[in-house]
């Protein structure tokens, strides 16, 4: 029997890493999309050739991918963000879905950031959402404005999601929603 999958989204610097880790700790398979990417970066042969032919050696240092250099590009370049998207969105999606085919928990999370803008909510059974006020996602993260400018906001993310919960208490606060959500999800 497969597992309870559940989307885990957000804005940036919202607290979904944390969120993850709760849902870990409380007995939750999970797997983050951003993971998955790092892994791809180091290990796919086919992306790291891909990305050669489209930008040459100056996205890669030491042999490695240089994942900043790459942001510096498609952050400035939105067609070059949308070649990148083609190329990662695909393989991202089969590795989830290798990953939830694999899973014997009970309830599997999957964070992915940009789960709406992809309009891979329908691939899930639940939705929860992370989000927290943009003063304080700002002072986590310097380039709010600039990334999110693309992103679906946050409100329409929270009025489309199962779950949301507004991130601004403590880490014990978001580790008890996270539990109350596992809590209703097992139950029903």
């Amino acid at each position: 029997m497969r597992p309870l999958a559940v989307a885990l989204t957000g804005g940036i610097a919202a607290g979904k890493s944390e969120a993850l880790q709760a849902f870990a700790r409380h007995g939750a398979a999970v797997r983050s999309s951003d993971e998955i990417v790092h892994e791809l970066y180091r290990e796919d042969d086919g992306l790291q050739a891909a990305l050669r032919d489209r930008w040459g050696e100056r996205v890669f240092r030491a042999g490695d991918v240089d994942r900043a250099e790459i942001g510096h590009i498609v952050f400035a370049d939105r067609d070059e963000l949308a070649w990148l998207e083609g190329e990662l969105h695909p393989r991202v999606r089969a590795a989830l879905s290798d990953w939830l085919a694999r899973q014997t928990a009970d309830v599997a999370v999957a964070e992915i950031p940009l789960l709406y803008e992809t309009g891979g909510e329908a691939r899930f059974d639940k939705v929860v959402v992370v989000t927290a006020p943009a003063e304080l996602r700002a002072e986590r993260r310097g380039d709010l404005v600039a990334r999110e400018g693309r992103l679906v906001p946050e409100e329409e993310k929270v009025r489309r999601a199962d779950y949301a919960y507004v991130n601004d208490g403590s880490l014990e606060d978001l580790d008890a929603f996270v539990a109350g959500v596992l809590e209703e999800l097992r139950n029903s």
